[in-house]
């Protein structure tokens, strides 16, 4: 099967890398660790009008369509810049409301929690949900903000409000969920090949760049090989949506991403373990994305079939 995005799908994915290229996404991020939201806002905007958050809503609901494959391909390029916020929450979100329309057009932001679970950026939300086996319930506050190993990712926890419904469509909006954290997490890891790349071509040891050495070149070449399998077991899940194809997607996309950002820190020496560096960035966030929305053991239940809802 070719998993080639095909030239419609490449030029969106042009447009929007170019996009979020020039949005300075290392300032944006350090902002919203800091609870600073006005940067991170105009570029969710931004990102809304591009069409993502349509991407996972019917026509008929103001969506463009449930279109996974490109929903996917525009989360990899989210992972790549580090786009700070809870991207797919707000994704969730749309296929658990009735009403979406305002979170497709960017206008809210929203996040969710899966049963006794932090929500993600709940001080910076319009719409908390707490999704649980008695259905889907709107939060009207929440709880104090506390740190992740992502500094970036602020966590709130939610208290039930209102009953939205007993019966919301939990499968499909989970199964989004973990597709889009495992295309986010192959883009982190992309990004963070890329710059130790460019950081060993530079970097100069005994006369020659270190890239030049042996050993780095294998290090190198073993997160490149588990990123590039990644990526058609995460297009490959697009298309089916199979519980156990997406649960494999996630763990294998979010391993690579996990050790490529060991490699990377390895690497980049004593550098990559500053906060000043921006390498720390997608750093991370590799480690955060590698449990969030089921972490690896989980998944790895599902795709032998013995996993549960994540609640």
């Amino acid at each position: 099967m070719d998993f080639r995005p095909d030239a419609e799908q490449r030029a969106f994915v042009a447009s929007l890398d170019a996009m979020l290229g020039a949005a300075d996404t290392p300032a944006v991020v350090r902002d919203w660790s800091r609870g600073e939201h006005v940067r991170g806002r105009a570029l969710w905007g931004r990102i809304a009008g591009a069409g993502v958050f349509g991407l996972a809503v019917p026509e008929e609901r103001d969506g463009l369509g449930v279109r996974p494959v490109e929903l996917a391909l525009a989360f990899v390029e989210l992972g790549r810049h580090a786009v700070p916020g809870p991207l797919v929450e707000t994704v969730t979100a749309a296929v658990l409301l009735t009403e979406p329309e305002r979170l497709v057009s960017g206008a809210v932001m929203a996040t969710v929690a899966c049963g006794g679970a932090y929500a993600l950026d709940g001080d910076a939300a319009d719409v908390r949900l707490l999704l649980t086996p008695d259905g889907l319930f709107r939060c009207p506050g929440h709880g104090p903000v506390r740190r992740s190993v992502d500094p970036a990712r602020r966590l709130t926890p939610l208290a039930a409000g209102e009953l939205l419904t007993h019966n919301p469509p939990a499968g499909p909006a989970l199964a989004l969920a973990r597709l889009t954290t495992a295309a986010q997490a192959l883009g982190v890891g992309l990004a963070l090949l890329a710059r130790t790349v460019a950081h060993v071509k530079r970097r100069s040891q005994f006369g020659a760049p270190i890239g030049s050495f042996q050993a780095v070149k294998h290090q190198l070449a073993d997160a490149r090989i588990a990123l590039e399998f990644a990526r058609p077991l995460v297009l490959g899940a697009a298309l089916t949506l199979a519980p156990e194809d997406i649960a494999a997607a996630k763990v294998t996309a979010c391993e690579a991403a996990y050790a490529t950002a060991r490699t990377a820190l390895q690497l980049h020496g004593a550098i990559g373990y500053t906060a000043e560096c921006d390498l720390s960035l997608w750093l991370t966030k590799a480690r955060a994305l590698r449990t969030a929305w089921g972490g690896p053991d989980e998944c790895r239940a599902v795709v032998l079939g013995r996993g549960a809802r994540p609640w």
